[in-house]
């Protein structure tokens, strides 16, 4: 093969789940020798880094999807169909975008052509990927919910006022950090609008958990906080929608998990109740 037709370009991707930034090479390095052996010369890589395939809002995938459609290469290569997608109906809707673009898809370790018998095993792979990720994230959900039965910080920076324990892994006040949440409650109750409590707060140089200067987000989060009165609440929102897309909603009650006197309070529940009414 010579000219357009010998193009080739390497997609390849890793989870943060259970991969390390090295899967990425060594998916490279098979790609580029596969490439080899059939004559075909590799004209970009695209690889997203500690990304899910069961979601298509990938950089360097859609980057690589748009290059197909301006025709830039004949063969898209990955190490496993696994790679371009675990959710089979992006996977089903991406593949004949690439075909109508001309792109034939080339997978090292699955040895599939155009005959109905490999049409039937790519839909079984597919349907074997898909099935992985979701018993994947059923089980990390189960630890997850059983660290939060306990109490356990699962992660994220903790709100202004707290630390985690490194043994315990248990939230703990952070005197000076709490000081200013109840600086922050005292002032409101006592009328001081957002404007003025921001005007205040930076200008006595307090920041926010992130070390940043305090702004209206920020001091809303902090308003309507219920860790702060001590209950430790997981798993009522559902972050991201069937798109994969971040999309906060509420989920059904009987999933949360919620424990009053689960973390250590800050601010009592009356002053907290309060301000919420203030705050509606």
């Amino acid at each position: 093969m010579s000219g357009f037709d010998s193009t080739a370009v390497i997609y390849a991707r890793f989870s943060s789940h259970n991969q390390r930034e090295e899967s990425i090479e060594a998916q490279e390095r098979a790609c580029r020798e596969y490439a080899q052996r059939k004559g075909l010369q590799i004209i970009e890589v695209y690889a997203d880094r500690a990304k899910s395939g069961t979601s298509a809002e990938r950089e360097e995938f859609q980057r690589m999807i748009k290059d197909s459609g301006d025709k830039k290469f004949r063969y898209l290569i990955v190490h496993k169909l696994d790679r371009f997608s675990r959710d089979k109906y992006d996977a089903v809707s991406f593949k004949r975008k690439l075909r109508m673009n001309g792109v034939t898809i080339l997978s090292v370790t699955e040895n599939l052509d155009d005959s109905p018998e490999s049409i039937m095993l790519e839909s079984v792979i597919e349907g074997m990927a898909q099935y992985f990720s979701k018993n994947l994230a059923r089980e990390v959900m189960k630890g997850l919910k059983e660290s939060a039965y306990d109490c356990k910080h699962l992660g994220g920076i903790p709100p202004l006022g707290y630390d985690v324990d490194p043994a315990t892994r248990k939230y703990v006040i952070n005197e000076y950090e709490a000081g200013i949440v109840r600086l922050i409650f005292e002032k409101y109750l006592d009328g001081w609008g957002y404007k003025r409590l921001l005007t205040y707060l930076n200008n006595m140089g307090y920041h926010s958990k992130r070390g940043r200067c305090f702004g209206k987000n920020s001091l809303s989060s902090i308003l309507t906080n219920e860790k702060y009165t001590g209950l430790y609440v997981f798993n009522k929102r559902q972050e991201k929608g069937l798109n994969g897309k971040r999309n906060p909603t509420l989920k059904p009650k009987e999933e949360w998990i919620i424990i009053e006197g689960g973390i250590p309070a800050i601010i009592d529940k009356k002053t907290f109740d309060e301000v919420q009414e203030k705050l509606s």
